[in-house]
């Protein structure tokens, strides 16, 4: 019974996950804007206590969040031994198969031809391991980003000092269409998430 409750749990958020990202996309800018408003109700009060001139900080303060319940998803989802043991056979792997193909040993080639298919088990686990905790993630992270989204083009844009470019206002361009604010907020999360990682010593090799 408690294995059936868990399953349901499970496919009830993967659908949750998989239909906020596909709605994203569908309904376009009309879907971002609703999804920013509904999450305006928690994040408004949260931005008003730490400043409209201090969206950075915000911006900050998501990072976390998102990378710290990325990182909790990944490390309960994703079987870090197959992933270790799979990758470190495939390094192994790839340097024989390297060093057949340049020797020109040709049945040895063949008969590792034969191994990597077999291989492709592990790879594609790892991969349908992978997909599930990204559903999962974008429950949260996504309404987060939408939120962003929505305040910053309904308020006036602030400014972020950054080194070497001095301050620039976090809506302009930082390359193509990747504004500044987009910038700060996925550096912020990757260094977070590098601390939070080794802390619960997740990762592959």
């Amino acid at each position: 019974m408690e294995e059936k409750i868990k399953k349901t749990v499970e496919k009830f958020l993967l659908a949750v996950g998989i239909s906020l990202m596909i709605g994203i996309v569908v309904f376009g800018q009309e879907g971002r804007n609703s999804i920013g408003s509904i999450m305006s109700v928690v994040m408004d009060p949260l931005s008003a206590m730490v400043g409209a001139d201090n969206f950075h900080i915000m911006l900050f303060i998501m990072a976390a969040i998102t990378a710290l319940y990325a990182s909790l998803i990944q490390k309960y989802t994703i079987d870090w031994e197959l992933m270790r043991s799979t990758q470190a056979r495939m390094k192994v792997f790839q340097k024989e198969f390297r060093e057949a193909q340049l020797s020109q040993n040709t049945f040895k080639v063949k008969k590792m031809e034969e191994e990597r298919t077999a291989m492709m088990g592990d790879q594609m686990e790892m991969s349908k391991q992978q997909f599930k905790p990204m559903a999962y993630i974008s429950i949260v992270s996504l309404p987060l980003f939408m939120w962003a989204y929505h305040f910053i083009s309904s308020h006036p844009a602030p400014t972020l000092f950054f080194p070497f470019w001095g301050e620039v206002v976090m809506t302009d361009m930082f390359l193509g269409p990747l504004q500044y604010w987009i910038f700060w907020y996925f550096i912020s999360s990757m260094a977070i998430s590098q601390v939070v990682r080794k802390a619960l010593n997740i990762g592959g090799m």
